[in-house]
């Protein structure tokens, strides 16, 4: 056993890139990142338009795809291969990256997951390259956290089901303003009370249009959100992903890897504030000394990076252990989402305190990323829904703090 101890081994084995596939990825991210997705970051946030021949080269380069079994053209990677990702780019283009967030594991593993086999093989392959952009339908006018009380409802007549209602806040709802994304998981009621069945509705369907488009949105605005309406739509029944009333387990199941993504974009905007601000103490003077010997600046960085680390780990810990074909993983997720979308703000927070007056400028990237973290306290479940369902897992069982 005493030698078992003293084998370091374990040592070299690296939370962040576990494998060489893992860490080939993210070379390739650095790359991609540096040379395409930052040049064009700051234009597409000020015109709020989403970049879709950028979004193809990330098919190229086989980025939307990492979670999907090479059968239909995916990577076959683990969540720690999506957090890598997520956080990257939200270096960058935290919008952006909600894009394919979106379409990568909200559309895509979501089908990979819960999807036939004729399903798979008609659809993933034209996801994973980026030829189609999708998205998923939750959200409704007047139904968010509650999502069991969604009115969208379709009811089946023979081979087809009749879609009716609307979704909103959709990430990829559109390309633009004027052209739909091509295909989408939509959440609908089946039966009473609460039965909810997953439909794939794709672009062309007889009903199926663009509502509103959200325009003028805080931050993230580098993705396309718009609404969506379903009047009397002929889905298939070919397109129902498993049986009927089983949109519920499929919604609760990609909540919880949707959580997790969402945790890695926070600690991805948390890094590029951290390198920020300590370029900007580096440089800047004041009272004839750098400001990074000011006790009140050493303040805003140390606290920002201990709590960065300790953040980073504990996703990509999450992402080590995760299933990403379980269910009942809500805690971990749930705590992730919770702890660093706060951070991301707060460190996002200090930046801008710590560059004064130009963090405040669009100059510097900081200003951009604080108003893109706020989504992250909002979207894939709010704080509130987080403290709730944490409360209620531990509460039920509490050795869950212990494992």
């Amino acid at each position: 056993m005493g030698a078992a101890i003293r084998d370091t081994a374990w040592r070299d084995r690296s939370l962040f890139a576990p494998t060489p596939e893992h860490e080939l990825l993210g070379e390739t991210l650095r790359a991609f990142v540096e040379r395409e997705v930052e040049p064009q970051a700051a234009e597409h946030d000020r015109a709020e338009t989403f970049n879709a021949a950028l979004f193809r080269r990330a098919g190229e380069l086989g980025l939307l795809g990492v979670t999907i079994p090479d059968a239909y053209g995916g990577a076959g990677l683990d969540a720690t291969a999506a957090v890598q990702i997520l956080e990257s780019l939200s270096t960058s283009d935290p919008g952006f990256a909600l894009a394919v967030l979106a379409h990568s594991i909200l559309f895509a593993h979501n089908l990979a997951v819960h999807g036939s086999e004729l399903q798979k093989k008609r659809v993933l392959p034209k996801a994973v390259s980026g030829e189609w952009i999708g998205g998923l339908c939750m959200t409704e006018p007047e139904v968010g956290t509650d999502v069991l009380s969604m009115r969208t409802r379709a009811r089946r007549e023979g081979d087809v089901y009749r879609l009716d209602g609307v979704k909103t806040f959709i990430t990829n709802g559109g390309v633009d303003a004027d052209t739909l994304g091509d295909c989408f998981i939509v959440y609908a009621r089946t039966s009473e009370p609460k039965g909810i069945s997953s439909l794939l509705v794709e672009k062309g369907m007889p009903g199926f249009r663009l509502g509103q488009k959200w325009v003028d949105k805080l931050g993230v605005r580098a993705s396309f959100t718009a609404e969506l309406v379903f009047e009397g739509v002929p889905v298939p029944l070919e397109n129902r992903l498993g049986e009927e009333g089983d949109g519920t387990r499929h919604m609760m199941r990609n909540l919880e890897i949707e959580r997790l993504a969402l945790a890695a974009m926070s600690v991805g905007i948390a890094q590029r504030c951290l390198r920020v601000m300590i370029d900007y103490a580096n440089e800047r003077q004041t009272f004839g000394k750098p400001i990074r010997e000011h006790g009140q600046i050493q303040r805003y960085i140390a606290e920002s990076f201990a709590e960065y680390r300790a953040t980073r780990i504990f996703v990509y810990d999450t992402a080590r252990r995760i299933d990403l074909e379980a269910v009942g993983q809500r805690v971990d997720a749930d705590a992730t989402k919770l702890l660093a979308s706060q951070v991301a703000k707060r460190t996002a927070d200090a930046a801008i305190q710590v560059l004064g007056g130009y963090g405040y400028m669009g100059e510097y990237v900081v200003s951009r990323l604080w108003r893109d973290a706020k989504l992250l306290e909002i979207g894939g479940g709010t704080l509130e829904a987080h403290h709730k369902n944490l409360v209620k897992d531990l509460s039920r069982d509490p050795d869950l703090v212990r494992r």
